[in-house]
């Protein structure tokens, strides 16, 4: 048989993903596992929200919609971003999609020819390398240090950029390291980014987590960094409605319009029932929000207190989102349990079969001497499992 698609081919599965699935093939088998692996809230979608698409499903109507989602909804996300973001945006320039990620493919999609440059901080969210190469583009990792909240500098993006470089991809709050970029910080790399002529992708979806810090949108900052930034967010980490699937960019009217074509033939609209029910997040109670933020303010001060006393390891304290890195170097390069810990992969694997703990290995992110854990579960849990993490690394 003829081969198949040499690029599609080389697209790697996503760790977090493959990571948690393992945990949870052993948890159900019967082993007590304390998972850090979650990337999504683990508190329900608030009732109002659910009532809203209960409703809706009743009423009829549940059909296909545009292609880049309901007006209504367009009309909700463009009143966000002006009471939140403080950006002017009509809903022409709004694509909703199927969760952010593939709001990300999108843009990518839109942006990139063959051999086109895309400057990633790093620790990148996992997807972003791969997308970068699904679109034909070259990623391009400049490495955040943590002795500077794991943030880029300008100085470093200037040695990065090259004749190909197209864009930036700049993710605040980030993941997987809670990093948030002030606004100072953004001015200068939308400053970088008209200097060298390069589009800003900027992942804006945890947002509404962030501690002792302000979130700002660095298109928000200049109307010339407006025009070449496409501003991606959704509702999952905001309103725990991350199966819900609703994504959205906001965009010039031209990248909106070659991002909706794109979609109309891969997906059209996303899940109708879902819309709807993202129109009552946006312009209902906002109160849940506030409740989750709070309670995942308090585990990560727990974990970061936690962490930073026991012997080994350390942590940068994330300002944003809902994870923390664990620097786990010392074991890098030592024999565990008869196993040479080469990477943050098998280290990852001896926490799951020794320490009954389910981590996510540095590497998937681009920084292989750490782990992330995530603080999207109890608090319970939490303790448990980072008694077990003591445990591994002062043994």
């Amino acid at each position: 048989m003829k081969s198949l698609s040499k690029k599609n081919s080389g697209i790697s599965a996503s760790m977090t993903l493959a990571i948690t699935a393992k945990a949870k093939q052993l948890k159900e088998s019967g082993v007590d596992i304390v998972s850090f692996g979650a990337g999504e809230p683990d508190f329900n979608t608030p009732e109002y929200i659910r009532t809203a698409a209960i409703k809706q499903i009743e009423k009829g109507g549940n059909g296909y919609t545009a292609a880049s989602g309901l007006l209504e909804l367009k009309k909700a996300i463009c009143d966000k971003l002006k009471r939140d973001n403080e950006l002017d945006y009509n809903p022409e320039q709004i694509v909703v999609s199927s969760g952010a990620k593939h709001s990300l493919f999108n843009a990518l999609q839109t942006l990139l020819n063959p051999g086109d440059e895309v400057i990633i901080p790093s620790p990148y969210w996992v997807s972003y390398y791969e997308l970068v190469k699904m679109a034909d583009g070259e990623p391009v990792l400049v490495e955040a240090e943590a002795s500077n909240l794991f943030k880029v500098t300008v100085d470093q993006l200037e040695k990065a950029v090259t004749k190909k470089t197209k864009a930036i991809i700049i993710n605040s709050p980030n993941n997987p390291t809670g990093a948030v970029y002030s606004k100072e910080e953004l001015v200068e790399i939308g400053v970088f980014a008209e200097q060298n002529d390069l589009y800003i992708i900027s992942d804006e979806i945890y947002e509404k987590l962030i501690y002792g810090k302000r979130h700002y949108s660095i298109a928000a900052l200049s109307e010339s960094f407006k025009e070449r930034t496409i501003v991606v967010n959704g509702l999952s980490k905001a309103y725990a409605m991350t199966g819900w699937r609703i994504g959205y960019t906001a965009s010039t009217v031209e990248i909106a319009k070659i991002m909706s074509n794109i979609q109309s033939h891969a997906t059209s609209n996303p899940n109708t029932i879902a819309q709807y029910a993202s129109i009552e997040a946006l312009n209902g109670n906002q109160e849940p929000i506030e409740v989750m933020r709070k309670a995942f303010d308090e585990r990560r001060q727990f974990m970061v207190k936690t962490i930073s006393a026991i012997q080994n390891v350390t942590c940068v304290e994330p300002e944003g989102a809902f994870y923390v890195m664990v620097n786990m170097a010392y074991f890098i390069g030592k024999k565990i349990k008869g196993i040479d810990i080469k990477n943050s992969i098998d280290l990852a694997s001896v926490l799951l079969d020794d320490a009954n703990i389910a981590v996510i290995p540095g590497i998937a992110f681009g920084v292989d001497d750490y782990i992330r854990l995530s603080y999207a579960t109890s608090m319970v849990n939490i303790e448990e499992g980072l008694k077990r993490l003591k445990v591994f690394c002062e043994q």
